[in-house]
């Protein structure tokens, strides 16, 4: 019998309600748990993440380096232009990257408490490479 039943991903952010909007519409989710200070969504295909409020939350910087990495998430989408105007229209905002030209079989994005996520055409099989 395993010992630990099940897990989730917790954020911590200054309004768990609206981040939880976010990703609920980005995920096409449901909230499953709601209390003072968390909600919990499970999206479609049954992602689980939790919105912890905490005041003094700060944003990642990433990638800039004034403020370490806390938290990535990827997510594999079909259609990375699609993708990007539906996280744009819900709030979210792309991230500085060094060659922002051409099609990418990834990008990455902030969600509007500044969390980094990245949206992935495919799960990538092989090192990255440069």
């Amino acid at each position: 019998m395993a010992l630990v039943k099940a897990g989730v991903v917790v954020l911590d952010c200054a309004e768990p309600e609206k981040l939880a909007g976010f990703y609920k519409e980005l995920l096409d989710g449901e909230e499953t748990d709601a209390t003072a200070n968390r909600v919990e969504i499970r999206g479609s295909e049954g992602m689980r993440l939790a919105f912890r409020r905490d005041m003094n939350a700060t944003p990642p910087s990433w990638p800039r380096p004034e403020n370490a990495l806390q938290a990535h998430l990827d997510f594999v989408v079909d259609d990375l232009d699609e993708a990007e105007r539906r996280v744009i229209g819900l709030g979210g905002r792309p991230l500085e990257t060094k060659d922002a030209s051409g099609p990418f079989e990834e990008r990455g994005y902030a969600d509007p408490a500044g969390h980094s996520f990245t949206l992935r055409r495919v799960t990538p099989t092989a090192p990255k490479q440069g």
